[in-house]
């Protein structure tokens, strides 16, 4: 497999002791790599290290994951968080699937209308940015639970590489000076002191990122599990930084605050067993939608990103987002009419109105009549006895709310915004919502993440998810699709440029060059507005190849690395 180098001369410390072996000079950033027995893809080459070490300690695939997690929180500050919150699928060894919600909830003192000014409109800026903008983060309790359940090694093995990391610092890829250096005046308004993440001088590739505030936070977390973060000196930190900011997250708010075990959203396409995220994420659902409505179309025989194929599957995508602005929620507060949602005759009725020769213009898609009561960061892991974890974790926009908590050295989610803060008022993905994600006390927003692990005759067949808010489940698709209908090589089909849409704005956005001109054209035609766009998501993968080998492959859009042996 052809092997992409990136020289940034890194010399580092141990991840796992004390002594101070060389880190991999330079980062390898392993694009494509197979391996016999395990294999680990995250954003970044740090992460992709610390759980291949944990592997190799004896850990299994949670552990791994709560390693990555943590040093993702050290690494990868835009989107790597303990401030924030996601979403972890599970499949055992033996086929047993399992889920662990650990999403941001909204503060108890959150009210309905509180974006809104006196006339009504919403204050989009509160909801972005500084400490209102945050929920209670979730990521500790999510992995402490994650680790109670089924870790193997003990839990101060699994934080200590990220304590390491913070503490003696790391060498930062260009992509990650650039992100810095653009968000340098976010960080100083919104947060009450100059954190770690700015400095006088622009940050350049192979500068040194030392965090000594994050590293005692890790440190507590170390040593006394979730209530290192959630009560004593940390939840002391947090709250003391929302009451000079007027936030919400109190005590009570951080004492309280529990993930949730949940069932996976599991159903059957073209002979594989689908397992991935059931509400508060809408990914699952809409991934399920996706598949059922285009399944009945013969979509291979069009040809990848052939015209029809690309009308097809964004005629579903435009019903699909429908779907998802007026039904879906936290099913703790709303009940979401999943089955009904999911349901084959429903999805084959939702497409009754398609038109192979022109667009449906969004304005005449509503949400189906049911009578019934974009940073973030994904990891993908297989360990030696054959589980898999699929994760997806966030702080919402890129470095969430750009509030540092004093003294805490860790970056605020801004998931408030993930909310409706007014019915029809679109977020900061351009996501449309209604009374089921309005805001209330101990809500958690709807969100879109999607991990998901796919099976095939009873045994594993990939693992996959990606960052990239609303454009996350189509992501999703479209890697499934190109592997499976499109028969694309598993390379090919994470690399291949995206496209999206999610009804309103009533658009199809594409990487550039994506789909050709004549294909564009075409389109067009047909009544479909195609604009360009940046990147689309950063899908990290792993596939059990015909002879057991496992393939991973780390998205080209980012540092994102695989690794494995």
């Amino acid at each position: 497999m052809k092997k992409i180098t990136v020289v940034l001369g890194f010399l580092g410390l141990s991840l796992l002791g004390l002594a101070q072996p060389i880190v991999p000079f330079p980062y390898n950033m392993e694009k494509d790599l197979t391996a016999d027995s395990v294999m680990v893809v995250t954003a970044h080459p740090l992460a992709t290290k610390v759980g291949i070490d944990i592997l190799r300690k004896g850990g299994n695939a949670i552990d791994a994951a709560v390693a990555v997690q943590f040093a993702l929180a050290v690494v990868y500050p835009q989107a790597g968080n303990i401030g924030g919150g996601g979403f972890l699928i599970y499949r055992s060894k033996t086929g047993a699937t399992d889920a662990i919600d650990y999403r941001e909830k909204a503060p108890a003192a959150a009210t309905e209308n509180m974006y809104l000014d006196s006339l009504g409109n919403v204050k989009t800026k509160l909801s972005r940015l500084g400490v209102l903008a945050a929920g209670v983060p979730g990521t500790v309790d999510g992995m402490w639970e994650a680790h109670k359940k089924y870790g193997r090694l003990k839990w101060p093995e699994l934080v200590k590489p990220a304590t390491l990391l913070a503490e003696k610092g790391f060498q930062i890829t260009q992509q990650e000076a650039d992100n810095l250096n653009e968000e340098r005046m976010t960080f100083v308004v919104n947060s009450t002191f100059l954190p770690a993440f700015v400095k006088m001088e622009p940050w350049a590739a192979g500068d040194w990122l030392i965090q000594k505030d994050l590293a005692e936070t890790m440190r507590r977390i170390e040593g006394d599990g979730r209530e290192g973060f959630y009560t004593g000196a940390t939840a002391a930190l947090i709250v003391n930084d929302m009451q000079k900011r007027k936030g919400l997250i109190t005590a009570q708010d951080l004492l309280e605050y529990k993930s949730v075990w949940r069932k996976p959203l599991e159903f059957k396409w073209k002979g594989l067993k689908v397992t991935t995220m059931p509400p508060p994420s809408s990914g699952g659902i809409i991934l399920q939608q996706l598949l059922t409505m285009t399944s009945q179309s013969p979509m291979a025989s069009f040809g990848f990103h052939s015209t029809a194929a690309v009308h097809l599957m964004v005629e579903a995508e435009r019903r699909a987002y429908a779907d998802r602005a007026q039904h879906m929620g936290d099913p703790d507060f709303y009940k979401v009419p999943v089955k009904m949602l999911t349901d084959s005759a429903y999805l084959a009725g939702r497409m009754k109105d398609f038109d192979p020769q022109k667009a449906s213009p969004s304005s005449a898609v509503k949400a189906g009549d049911i009578k019934e009561s974009e940073q973030t960061t994904h990891y993908s892991i297989v360990d030696r006895d054959g589980n898999a974890v699929s994760v997806t974790t966030t702080l919402n926009d890129s470095y969430g709310s750009r509030t540092v908590v004093a003294g805490a050295g860790f970056i605020l989610n801004n998931e408030m915004d993930d909310f409706s803060a007014k019915p029809g008022a679109p977020n900061i993905y351009g996501a449309i919502g209604g009374k089921a994600n309005a805001i209330a006390g101990g809500k958690r927003p709807l969100s879109s993440m999607t991990p998901t692990i796919i099976a095939k005759n009873g045994k594993l067949s990939m693992v996959v998810g990606t960052p990239g808010g609303t454009t996350i489940p189509t992501s999703v698709f479209q890697t499934i699709v190109n592997v499976y209908e499109f028969g694309l090589p598993l390379r090919e089909a994470v690399h291949q440029k995206r496209f999206h849409h999610q009804w309103l704005p009533d658009r199809i956005v594409m990487e550039e060059g994506a789909l050709s001109e004549d294909v564009v054209k075409q389109l067009q035609a047909k009544g479909h507005s195609v604009l360009n766009r940046e990147p689309i998501g950063r899908v990290e993968a792993i596939m059990v190849l015909p002879n057991g080998k496992l393939q991973g492959v780390a998205d080209t859009r980012g540092d994102d690395t695989a690794g494995g042996y």
